[in-house]
C-alpha cells in the first residue's frame, strides 16, 4: 500500500485516478511514498526515508529543495504543459489590457457615482486611448509549452513575432516555425521588437536576465510581458525604465511593491494558471506520474531524473538511483550475474551528476538483491518493483 500525502488540495481528476485498494490519501504528512503539492514551499519540510518522489502539480518547481531531495534519492516531477492554455490567454489579456490602458479604464469608471454617456465618457476616451497590437512585432523569449501557445495566439491576432530558444529541438523548431522567425540572439529579440514577453524558468541563466543593460537595448516606448518568474526582470532596471518612459508599459503576474506604482503596470496575482480547467490538468497529470513512477519506475517529466519509460514485463523490476561516475553499471551488472540472475532489459540514462538504470527480469528477485546493490559505492536509491 502507497501512501499519498496531498500537501495542497488535489481535485477529483486526479485523485480518482488512485486504486484505493493499493493507495492511501491523506492530507496528514507521516512519512508517505509521495507528495503531490501545488504551490506550497517545501524548503523547510523534514523529508522522512520511505519518500519516493514528489509530484509538482504545475510547471515551476521553485518551492521545491531539488538538490537536497536529489541527494536523498527522491524523484520530483512537475506537469508541463498541463496549465498552458490557461497562461496563454492570461498573457494575450495582459497584453491587450496594459496596450489599451483598460485597467486604469475600468478602475476609473468604477470610481464613477455615476456615470453621465456625455461629457464625461467622451473626455474619458482620450484619456484611455490607446494602440491596438494588429501589426506590431512581439520578441517571445523561451517557446516551451507557453511560448509556443502564446506565439502562435500572436500570429493569429497579426503580430509579427521573432523567437529565441537556444534549447529547442528540431522537432519543436519545426512546429513553431510557422509562427515565428527564429532567432540566435537575445540583442535582436531587444533591439527590433515593439513587445517583449518571456515565457523561461527561472534559474541562475535567467535571473534577471531582463535588466537594466537589456532594457537600454530595447526600442524607446517597449512594453514588457513578464508572466514567467518574477525573477526574470530585474526590478530595479525595471523601474528605472518605467520612471523614465523607455518602458512604455509592462504586465506582470509577479508585481512588486515598487511596481504597483506605476499606473502603467497591469499586475495579476499568480493568476496564470488559476483556472479550473488547469487545475484539474495538471492535477490528472500529476496522478499519472505518481502512479507510473511508484508502480512501473518510469520518469517522464522528472525535474532532477533523466526521462526513461517503457513497458514491463511480467517479474521484477529494479530501479536504481545513482551517481553518474565511470563503471557504475559493471558494479551493477556484476552484483546480478553474481547472484545467477539474468537480466531481461536494461536501460541506463543520466542527467548531469545523476544516472538512472532500470533493469528488467523474468523472474522475482529476493530482496536480497537490493541490500547488495545498496551497498555499491554512489548508489543512492534502490527499488525492487
Amino acid at each position: 500500500m502507497f501512501t499519498i500525502n496531498t500537501y495542497n488540495k488535489i481535485t477529483n481528476a486526479g485523485l480518482d485516478l488512485f486504486d484505493r485498494s493499493k493507495y492511501q490519501i491523506t492530507d496528514v504528512y507521516d512519512n508517505p511514498d509521495l507528495i503531490m503539492v501545488q504551490s506550497a514551499p517545501l524548503h523547510d519540510l523534514e523529508f522522512k526515508d520511505n519518500l519516493k518522489a514528489v509530484i509538482r502539480v504545475g510547471a515551476g518547481f521553485n518551492t521545491i529543495p531539488v538538490e537536497k531531495l536529489t541527494k536523498l534519492g527522491v524523484a520530483i516531477f512537475n506537469t508541463p504543459g498541463a496549465n498552458a492554455n490557461a497562461v496563454k490567454e492570461l498573457v494575450v489579456s495582459a497584453m491587450i489590457t496594459v496596450t489599451r490602458k483598460a485597467h486604469l479604464a475600468s478602475k476609473w469608471a468604477h470610481e464613477l457615482e455615476c456615470l453621465d454617456y456625455g461629457k464625461d465618457v467622451e473626455k474619458a476616451k482620450e484619456i484611455f486611448r490607446g494602440s491596438e497590437i494588429y501589426g506590431k512585432k512581439v520578441g517571445i523569449i523561451g517557446l516551451g509549452h507557453v511560448g509556443f501557445l502564446v506565439a502562435r495566439a500572436l500570429h493569429a491576432l497579426g503580430m509579427d513575432c521573432m523567437g529565441y530558444d537556444p534549447y529547442l529541438n528540431k522537432e519543436q523548431k519545426d512546429n513553431v516555425k510557422s509562427y515565428v522567425k527564429l532567432v540566435d540572439s537575445l540583442d535582436l529579440i531587444y533591439e527590433d521588437n515593439d513587445y517583449i514577453t518571456v515565457h523561461t524558468p527561472f534559474n541562475d541563466e535567467t535571473k534577471n536576465l531582463i535588466d537594466k543593460d537589456a532594457i537600454s537595448k530595447m526600442k524607446q516606448g517597449v512594453f514588457i510581458i513578464n508572466y514567467a518568474r518574477g525573477q526574470v526582470v530585474s526590478n530595479s532596471g525595471l523601474v528605472e525604465a518605467l520612471k523614465s518612459g523607455k518602458v512604455a508599459g509592462y504586465a506582470t503576474d509577479f508585481p512588486t511593491k515598487e511596481q504597483i506604482a506605476f499606473e502603467n503596470v497591469y499586475a495579476t496575482p499568480h493568476l496564470g494558471a488559476a483556472t479550473f480547467e488547469a487545475k484539474e490538468n495538471c492535477d490528472n497529470m500529476g496522478a499519472r506520474e505518481a502512479i507510473d513512477y511508484l508502480e512501473n519506475g518510469n520518469t517522464m517529466n522528472s525535474v532532477n531524473l533523466p526521462n526513461i519509460s517503457f513497458a514491463r514485463g511480467e517479474g521484477s523490476r529494479i530501479t536504481i538511483i545513482h551517481d553518474n561516475v565511470p563503471g557504475m553499471l559493471g558494479f551493477i551488472t556484476e552484483k546480478v550475474s553474481k547472484n545467477n540472475f539474468n537480466i531481461e532489459n536494461l536501460l541506463n540514462s543520466a542527467k548531469g551528476d545523476i544516472a538512472y538504470t532500470i533493469l528488467d527480469f523474468h523472474i522475482t528477485v529476493p530482496d536480497d538483491l537490493k541490500k547488495e546493490i545498496e551497498s555499491i559505492p554512489h548508489v543512492i536509491k534502490v527499488r525492487i518493483l
